[in-house]
C-alpha cells in the first residue's frame, strides 16, 4: 500500500447544509407532518411502542427519510419511503442478498409496505465520511474494500435490473440537461455535441464490456459506517443492478464527498485487483476499465447533484460539483481520448462555477 501524503482533500459531510433563501412550499412542509403522524400511529398502534424518542437520523437525495427510534434499552431506525415515490420491496429484497452474503447491512425487524415504513436495526452514527483520517484511512478502506471483494463473489445479482446502455447514456445526458443547460446555462455548438457524443460512445462500450457482477451503485464514504464488527456497515443499496465489475470501486475511491492523492487510489486498486485473482483480463485493462468508468459515473453524479437543487431545492450537493468533476480533469494526460470533455470542463464548466454566488431559489 502506497505510504501515507502529508494532505488530502476532505469535505464534511453537509447531508442537512440545505441553505434556501425561499422557504420551499408549505405543502411540503405539511406533507411531511402528514408522514410524521402516520409513523407515530404506526409505532404506536402496530409495533406496540408507548414510549420511545424518534430523532432524524439522515436525509438522502431521494424521497427516503430515516428516523432514529430510541426506546428504554434499543435503537432502531424507522425509514419512511413514501409509496407513491419509493418502493420498500427492493431494499427488502437486497437486504436479505447481503445479509446472505455474510455482509453487515440492516436487517429489517418490522415492515408495513402500504403506508411505506420499515422498521431496521441500528448500525451507528459512525459515517465513513466523518471518521476518515489520514491515521486511518488505509485501515478503513482495506475493510471496504475486503467486503465488496465479498459483495462481488458471494452476492448474486440474477433478476436485478441490468446496467444496460440506455441506462448508461440516460445518467450521462444529467451532466448536459441538469449541470450544462438548466444550472449553468452553457448550450454546446456542434462540435462540442459531436465530441461528446464520441466520449459516451467510448464511455458505454467501455462499461458494456466489462464483467457483469452484483453492483451496489452507491458505494461510498457516505453510505458505509464504521462498525465495531464486521466493518464497514453498509447502507442505501437498494438501487442495486447486475452491472461492470469496476463501477462500486470508482464510487469508493474516486468519491464525490472526499478525494484522496493519485498514488493512494490507485494503490487500493492494486490491492482489490490482487484480490480478485482473476486472470481472464490484465491489470492495465482492469485500470482502464476503472478510469473510464469513473468518467462516466462523475458525469452522471455531477449531473444528480445540479438536478437536486432545482429539481427538489436541496443546494447542499453544488459544492461537490467542483471536486466530482475534477477527477475527469486528471485524467487529461492518461487518456487523451477525452480530450474535448476535458477541454470543456476545465475551460467552460469549472469558470462557470467558480462565478456562482450562493443560490437563492430552484
Amino acid at each position: 500500500m502506497p505510504e501515507i501524503p502529508e494532505k488530502f482533500d476532505k469535505h464534511p459531510n453537509h447531508e442537512n447544509d440545505h441553505v434556501t433563501c425561499t422557504d420551499k412550499h408549505f405543502g411540503e412542509l405539511t406533507f411531511m407532518n402528514a408522514r410524521e403522524d402516520l409513523m407515530h400511529k404506526w409505532l404506536r398502534h402496530d409495533l406496540g411502542y408507548s414510549s420511545y424518542k424518534l430523532t432524524t437520523a439522515s436525509v438522502d437525495a431521494s424521497f427516503r427519510h430515516y428516523f432514529r427510534l430510541v426506546t428504554d434499552s434499543q435503537s432502531f431506525i424507522v425509514m419512511d419511503a413514501p409509496p407513491a415515490q419509493e418502493d420498500c420491496r427492493p431494499f427488502m429484497d437486497i437486504a436479505s442478498r447481503l445479509l446472505g452474503g455474510g455482509l453487515n447491512v440492516p436487517e429489517v425487524l418490522a415492515s408495513d409496505l402500504e403506508k411505506g415504513f420499515l422498521l431496521l436495526s441500528d448500525l451507528g452514527k459512525s459515517l465513513y465520511l466523518d471518521q476518515l483520517s489520514e491515521a486511518n484511512a488505509e485501515r478503513l478502506y482495506g475493510d471496504a474494500l475486503k467486503a465488496l471483494l465479498l459483495m462481488q463473489r458471494a452476492v448474486s445479482p440474477d433478476g436485478l435490473p441490468g446496467y444496460d446502455e440506455a441506462l448508461l447514456q440516460t445518467e450521462m445526458d444529467l451532466f448536459h440537461d441538469w449541470l450544462l443547460v438548466r444550472h449553468l446555462d452553457l448550450p454546446l455548438d456542434q462540435q462540442e455535441r459531436n465530441g461528446f457524443k464520441a466520449i459516451c460512445q467510448l464511455l458505454r462500450d467501455n462499461a458494456l464490456q466489462q464483467p457483469r457482477v452484483f453492483v451496489h451503485r452507491d458505494y461510498h464514504s457516505r453510505n458505509l459506517m464504521v462498525s465495531g464488527e464486521n466493518n464497514p456497515g453498509i447502507l442505501d443499496f437498494q438501487d442495486a443492478v447486475r452491472g461492470p465489475i469496476t463501477y462500486d470501486l470508482v464510487s469508493l475511491l474516486k468519491d464525490c464527498y472526499i478525494k484522496w492523492p493519485s498514488d493512494w487510489i490507485y494503490g487500493w486498486v492494486d490491492h482489490f485487483y490482487e484480490g480478485l485473482n482473476n486472470s481472464s483480463f490484465g491489470r492495465e485493462e482492469f485500470i482502464t476499465w476503472f478510469d473510464l468508468m469513473g468518467v462516466q459515473r462523475h458525469l452522471k453524479a455531477s449531473g444528480i447533484f445540479a438536478r437536486l437543487w432545482h429539481r427538489d431545492g436541496k443546494p447542499g450537493y453544488l459544492k461537490d460539483i467542483p471536486r466530482t468533476l475534477s477527477y475527469i480533469i486528471d485524467l487529461e494526460n492518461k487518456h487523451t481520448e477525452l480530450g474535448p470533455l476535458v477541454r470543456l470542463i476545465r475551460q467552460r464548466v469549472l469558470p462557470a462555477l467558480a462565478g456562482e454566488e450562493k443560490p437563492c431559489g430552484p
